[in-house]
């Protein structure tokens, strides 16, 4: 019989070596079933045997409650920039100064991947991580050591044994946390599955998750680190950079495969050359190649000016654009109704896959780019992700070449299609110069004649008589029904789980669910025999839902019936009406029955609706299908009722009668938790900047919304100057 004692070691290193595998090497050797029942395994003998739990052990990766905030560490060596070049002639003038700056002597030079991610420095004490922190002014950065044990390809402690050097008692590895291509977008997927906007590149999602208050939110995205550089290590036990990224691995610290040392600058810039054709190959996204000085004397002969080391540079490379076909265009139908264009291209390979769908955003994209089919496109990978048409090369365009225009029928119903229509105190216009940034972009000004120029760029005007969006308005169309139910049942509405795509395509297509009611009546027995064809051993073969997932299915329906009316009013689908939306007109009116009795001029007179608001949401009670689904969800129970005294913000708060709009990403608050606290001290959360924004709440990454405020001289605060506000 094995002690313990020995197994716990012995899964403790099992689990060590899938990780490295899994996260450094990208080659797991055993199912994620196989790894889930060894890590059981271990935390069921530790639970046993609490005496030999270690802080070094897999299962004390995740741990603690949710901070309450980031505190501030200073760096022993502070974490400085690196200058960046674009062309051979600036590397060559780079290495021109380092042989100057040492007396002629000509350097060799380690070059490795720059990674798109955060910088993180780690300090280990003997071994042990004590510390890790984000870059954050250079001098001074945040700790989030909690959310750095969570990262499994970062080891808790080092492998001091089996190095042919021994361990430095202090060590600092400064390095790169990154998310994977794969877990890039399997987290945007969520997150739009949460009604939340995705990221537009792996690097923000990074650094705002890393950054953020609960680790276990930071262990389920999957972060990733390598190491790049060092900080303070006493003693330094090597004289040279590339002697000191053999010595990182053998301590168990991983590091990119393309890491080479070259005699001369000739060698970096071939090197270079080589890396670009590898780079669209690597499970992570990169911008460049790091070139350093190796020798350590070397780099501090060279010293750094203000912002940056004089022994280090970047060399970047272009966004990585192809040519293509335009083949055809389809129009995909969402659970409102309105129609997406999608293009089909000739396969294309571009940053490292093969590109055969790309996103055409909309129709202003299409007439600003004056999209035609059988046209010559530039594909680009959006935030390297992401593909997407942004040129037309209209020299090749064929002669019989025809404009993309949307169909006068749904292509999924055959019903007609409508435009979008303007309110009658609403002037729409576009701007004519394909110049101009403004192009053909939609402008709505209110109770105003149209301009006789555009204000961006003073070019000629059109004016729009109907809208560029155009809606398939059968409420009964399959497309919309399956993305309803979809919206529906995700977790920021009534959080049905079980009810994923495929199995919302099958009950739809089966005729057992036509509307939202008909979920609360459905049988076990219905969902079991639910059947789908599927790929095994290359044949196709029919299988079976089953009593097992059929019962967790129906009764998590059943479960959401206690879901609060706010959850109920977002997962209806209204046009315009979100979460923030939803709960807003949950608090005032408190029933379906009486919101649904509101008219214009009431819904109009509830804070933070406007006139567009207002009239969707009339629109949708008053309606035929409107009245039925509210009809039907009665009837099976679904009426959920809140009081409308306590769901009210506090009328003398902090905040009262100020109006704020929430950009970037915050330390210590996600969206939801931000808009709650806004509300909780009597303020109202605006999602768009304008003159009666009182202020501009801005985190990290903040983007265009911020600029807006500074255009419109609307005063931007701080997350630490809100919460001096609130605590007043």
């Amino acid at each position: 019989m094995t002690s313990p004692s020995r197994r716990i070691t012995e899964l403790r290193e099992q689990i060590r070596e899938h990780d490295r595998k899994y996260y450094e090497e990208s080659r797991p050797t055993i199912s994620d079933r196989e790894y889930d029942r060894l890590m059981q395994e271990l935390i069921d003998l530790e639970k046993e045997h609490p005496e030999l739990v270690t802080v070094d052990s897999p299962t004390q990766r995740v741990g603690g409650e949710v901070q309450t905030e980031l505190k501030s560490v200073r760096h022993a060596v502070p974490m400085m920039s690196i200058d960046n070049t674009y062309s051979e002639e600036e590397i060559r003038a780079f290495d021109e100064r380092v042989r100057k700056g040492l007396g002629g002597e000509r350097p060799a030079y380690v070059l490795e991947p720059k990674i798109d991610g955060t910088s993180i420095s780690l300090r280990y004490e003997n071994g042990r991580l004590v510390l890790g922190a984000t870059r954050g002014r250079g001098n001074v950065g945040d700790d989030v050591t909690i959310n750095a044990r969570t990262i499994k390809s970062i080891p808790l402690t080092l492998r001091a044994n089996a190095a042919s050097v021994p361990l430095p008692p202090i060590l600092e590895v400064r390095g790169e946390v990154y998310m994977d291509n794969a877990d890039f977008q399997r987290v945007n997927k969520e997150l739009v599955a949460d009604g939340e906007e995705p990221y537009a590149n792996a690097r923000n999602l990074t650094s705002g998750t890393l950054r953020r208050l609960d680790p276990k939110i930071v262990a389920k995205r999957r972060l990733r680190f390598l190491a790049h550089g060092l900080g303070q290590v006493e003693p330094l036990p090597v004289a040279d950079y590339w002697q000191w990224t053999r010595l990182l691995r053998e301590w168990g610290l991983p590091l990119p495969n393309e890491i080479w040392r070259v005699r001369d600058i000739d060698e970096a810039i071939a090197r270079i050359g080589e890396f670009e054709k590898i780079r669209p190959k690597l499970p992570y996204m990169t911008d460049g190649m790091v070139v350093k000085v190796d020798a350590f004397a070397h780099r501090e002969r060279l010293g750094a000016t203000s912002k940056a080391p004089r022994w280090v540079v970047a060399y970047k490379y272009e966004t990585e654009q192809q040519p293509t076909i335009l083949q055809a265009v389809r129009w995909q139908v969402g659970k409102g109704g309105s129609l997406t264009p999608v293009a089909d291209v000739e396969p294309v390979f571009i940053g490292g896959v093969t590109v055969t769908h790309v996103t055409l955003h909309n129709l202003d994209q299409i007439h600003k780019l004056d999209v035609h089919l059988g046209d010559t496109v530039a594909i680009e990978r959006a935030g390297e992700v992401i593909p997407q048409v942004v040129a037309v090369v209209k020299d090749k365009r064929p002669k019989r070449a025809r404009r993309v225009t949307p169909p006068d029928e749904c292509p999924v119903c055959g019903e007609k299609t409508e435009w979008e229509d303007y309110p009658e105190d609403v002037v729409a216009y576009r701007c004519l110069n394909a110049d101009c940034d403004d192009y053909f972009v939609r402008n709505r000004v209110k109770k105003a004649k149209l301009p006789d120029s555009c204000p961006v760029c003073g070019g000629p005007v059109d004016r729009l008589d109907k809208g560029i969006d155009v809606y398939c308005v059968n409420p009964a169309c399959p497309a919309q029904l399956k993305e309803r139910l979809r919206w529906f049942c995700h977790r920021g509405q009534m959080d049905i789980e079980g009810l994923g795509d495929v199995l919302i395509d099958q009950l739809v297509e089966g005729g057992h669910v036509r509307e939202f009611a008909d979920l609360y009546k459905l049988q076990q027995e219905t969902v079991a025999n639910l059947t789908s064809e599927v790929e095994q051993n290359g044949k196709i073969v029919k299988r079976t839902v089953g009593d097992k997932v059929a019962k967790k299915v129906v009764d998590n329906i059943e479960k959401s019936r206690q879901q609060p009316l706010e959850r109920l009013l977002a997962g209806l689908g209204i046009h315009h009406v979100g979460n923030r939306i939803a709960y807003v007109l949950a608090s005032h009116f408190g029933s379906l029955g009486a919101l649904a009795a509101a008219s214009q001029e009431q819904l109009s007179q509830v804070h933070e609706i406007g006139p567009a608001i207002a009239d969707s949401v009339h629109d949708f009670f008053s309606s035929h299908s409107g009245k039925k689904t509210v009809a039907d969800l009665k009837a099976v129970g679904i009426d959920p009722k809140m009081e409308v005294a306590k769901s009210r913000p506090a009328a003398g708060g902090a905040l009262a009668g100020k109006t704020i709009v929430v950009t970037g990403s915050l330390k210590k608050y996600s969206r939801d938790e931000i808009q709650a606290a806004i509300q909780k001290h009597g303020g109202r959360a605006a999602s768009s900047v304008s003159k009666k924004t009182d202020f501009v709440l801005a985190g990290e990454e903040a983007g265009s919304k911020l600029d807006k405020a500074k255009q419109l001289g609307v005063k931007v605060i701080s997350e630490e100057e809100f919460e001096r506000m609130i605590a007043s």
